[in-house]
């Protein structure tokens, strides 16, 4: 039996109610909450768009995104508008029991939805070469250099000499190189308005260099150097942007994490020679019985400060010995044998826990090698032992 047209006037009333409700609950449920309504829209519109850019090159990526995303928003609005159209315009009504009148074809239709996406097409074609011609350009004189060396599972980044175009690894001869990729005083340090020509190389598998503010990712594949070039805004020097390895690269790709540092351009040049100085120096032999310099080895031919020494080596990114022993109130040594080849290591020891204050750092050096640190007096307590470069790398010093 058919429905009464008052019994489908009072159910329809009924679910009007119903939507009514549920509506006025949820503003109250805002109001109550104190839900940031405007900040939650603006972070939804925020996640439709690419972070914003820092690098001239991003700037054009940002600028392309930008023109296709607006082609898209304008077809979604066309394509749905006719779709809501024809279901308004051509619903079915009371008494319509036949079809409409059909039509088999139409020549200016065809036309119409051929020939404007072919131009579409063209026109994003044409400005995306635009595009990745600008973004791949290499000036020939870039203001520096650097070469960003990928290996399982660290970044190294070495400094050039404004003469150098190494063709592969082994021919980067950097004037310095910088092994912690992050923490404090780690990172990529660039000049902000300067060209920076960036090398990338791999001695083992491939990776990925990505920066999100860049807007760019480049593979770094090994026996091939990938060149790009970039310059950070002027406006953005003083910031840090976080990088990562954007390639699955073994079970360690999670710790392929590094930072960029934008400096001034004085800032910069101040930092590099301060760094090349101090690669280079040789510390003067400490006088008989006194410590070497902290986190140095001890001058060939002399022994180490007194104090027992503690054996630590590093093998497939971790330390193997987890848990030391050293005496309270009295300086010691730690012999550290570094087994990784081409990787850098350290050993640095926080108070508490591997996350709490550093009181000691020894130098950062690549393996295979080996090397004494000289550590001072420490009091009663529990402490860890870091990598510097490798976060993960951890173990727990007991100190009494």
């Amino acid at each position: 039996m058919a429905s009464s047209p008052r019994t489908g006037r009072s159910s329809a009333a009924i679910g009007a109610l119903v939507v009514g409700a549920l509506l006025v609950l949820g503003v109250i449920v805002v109001v109550v909450a104190r839900v940031d309504v405007g900040g939650i829209g603006q972070r939804i519109v925020a996640s439709l768009y690419p972070p914003p850019a820092v690098t001239d090159r991003a700037v054009h990526i940002r600028d392309l995104y930008n023109t296709v995303f607006a082609i898209a928003v304008v077809i979604f609005f066309v394509v749905e508008g006719l779709i809501i159209w024809t279901v308004v315009r051509y619903r079915r009504k009371p008494g319509d029991d036949e079809l409409p009148p059909q039509t088999h074809g139409n020549a200016i239709a065809e036309v119409v939805w051929t020939v404007v996406p072919s131009l579409i097409v063209a026109f994003m074609f044409v400005i995306s070469w635009q595009t990745l011609n600008s973004v791949e350009a290499i000036s020939a004189q870039p203001q520096t250099k650097i070469a960003a060396v990928a290996g399982q599972f660290q970044w190294q980044f070495a400094y050039l000499a404004q003469d150098a175009t190494p063709k592969k690894c082994e021919d980067i001869k950097p004037e310095y190189t910088q092994f912690a990729p992050t923490g404090e005083g780690g990172g990529l340090y660039v000049p902000a308005g300067r060209t920076i020509q960036l090398f990338l190389c791999s001695p083992d598998v491939i990776h990925a260099f990505y920066v999100p503010q860049f807007l760019f990712k480049r593979d770094v594949v090994p026996g091939r150097m990938n060149t790009f070039e970039f310059t950070i805004d002027k406006a953005d020097a003083g910031g840090t942007f976080r990088g990562q390895c954007a390639e699955l690269c073994g079970a360690g790709h999670r710790l392929m994490l590094f930072e960029v540092h934008a400096l001034q351009g004085g800032d910069f040049d101040a930092w590099l020679q301060k760094q090349i100085a101090a690669a280079s120096a040789s510390p003067p032999p400490p006088p008989s019985g006194a410590p070497a310099p902290s986190g140095e080895p001890a001058p060939s031919g002399q022994p180490p400060a007194g104090g027992p020494a503690l054996q630590i080596s590093a093998f497939n990114i971790a330390f193997e010995q987890t848990a030391l022993q050293a005496p309270a109130n009295a300086p010691f040594k730690i012999d550290f044998d570094n087994k990784d080849p081409g990787t850098p290591h350290n050993v640095a020891i926080h108070e508490g826990s591997p996350t709490g204050a550093e009181l000691f750092k020894g130098v950062i050096f690549p393996g295979p090698a080996k090397k004494t640190y000289d550590v001072p007096a420490l009091k009663p307590g529990t402490y860890a032992f870091v990598c510097s470069v490798h976060p993960n790398m951890t173990g727990t010093l007991t100190v009494q």
